[in-house]
């Protein structure tokens, strides 16, 4: 305990966070901040009076907040800030859709946000993200190591999701990997995937294992569509909570994340999904992990495709 940890937006994606943060129960506070009007206090609430039904003590704060700044100062000295600030996808839409109006969004939440917690670790989750984790270290001006995004985390387990149920075995026997963009560039890693330890390539054939892969880089938009009026919001917000949870216990887990790259893969200068080591101060270091040639290839594709993205964000 003695941690804090922020969730901005109480939408469903970042209220579902903070409930997870919460049920943790290793942080002294979780607030959770929001544009609407009492919408977070009531959400917080609500939320704290869960804590003896399901047995946690974390106490979790509502923060009404607005462009200029007020409300902020609840957030203080928080250890971990988790950016879910933004609009979400309608059907039809991609996530560079939402790149300038999110643009806005987020380089003023972030520079509300540090002024109050200067020393935090920020984990962004807006979209488009890797255009997003870009934008919100330059608008910090943090260490590139403590602000991250959260992607692979997601889009794997959205991988391991979809092969457990083609396989017809349970998820926890199933390893998978994905890399890359959370976009149209994303890298499912079938080499490095695997069926209680057996090559998934040696479990499918080649035309399935594709099939797959495309359902994957498809999985955010599947479910919008479904919806209609929203996007995920339960495994993203599963995922953003684990990476959250890794930063406040010093853990050192090595998860798939939007990370900055300098010399990894032969790729520099850029934010990229990769498997990294995850701590107090974000990302310890990039893992770099056996990659065929035609996933390096992939790989290089994907960090060429942001990197001309990431560079227009600065303007925003």
């Amino acid at each position: 305990m003695g941690k804090k940890v922020t969730v901005v937006g109480a939408g469903f994606y970042g209220s579902t966070t903070a409930q997870r943060l919460a049920e943790y129960d290793i942080f002294d506070e979780v607030v959770l901040t929001d544009i609407v009007e009492g919408k977070p206090e009531g959400i917080a609430l609500d939320m704290n009076q869960s804590r003896s039904i399901e047995g946690f003590e974390t106490k979790v704060v509502g923060a009404t907040t607005d462009n200029d700044g007020n409300g902020y100062e609840k957030t203080a000295g928080s250890d971990v800030v988790v950016v879910t600030a933004g609009l979400p996808r309608k059907p039809g839409m991609s996530r560079m859709d939402l790149l300038e109006v999110n643009a806005r969004i987020v380089r003023g939440v972030t520079e509300n946000l540090v002024k109050h917690s200067p020393n935090a670790v920020i984990i962004v989750v807006s979209n488009p993200l890797d255009e997003m984790t870009a934008l919100a270290q330059i608008a910090s001006g943090f260490p590139k190591h403590r602000v991250l995004g959260q992607a692979g985390m997601l889009d794997t387990a959205r991988f391991t999701n979809f092969v457990a149920e083609e396989l017809q075995v349970p998820v926890k026997s199933v390893k998978t990997l994905t890399l890359g963009s959370h976009g149209d560039t994303m890298v499912p890693v079938p080499s490095q995937s695997s069926v209680d330890g057996k090559p998934l390539t040696d479990l499918l054939p080649a035309d399935k294992v594709e099939e797959l892969v495309t359902k994957t880089r498809n999985g955010g938009a599947e479910i919008v569509a479904l919806l209609k009026t929203g996007s995920a919001y339960y495994a993203p917000s599963a995922a953003a909570a684990r990476m959250a949870k890794a930063v406040a216990e010093d853990s050192g887990a090595v998860m798939p994340v939007c990370a900055w790259v300098d010399g990894e893969y032969g790729i520099s200068g850029v934010y990229l999904g990769v498997n990294a080591k995850i701590g107090a101060e974000g990302v310890k270091e990039v893992v770099e992990t056996p990659l065929t040639d035609d996933e390096l290839a992939n790989l290089k594709t994907a960090a060429e495709a942001v990197r001309a993205k990431q560079a227009d964000v600065a303007e925003l």
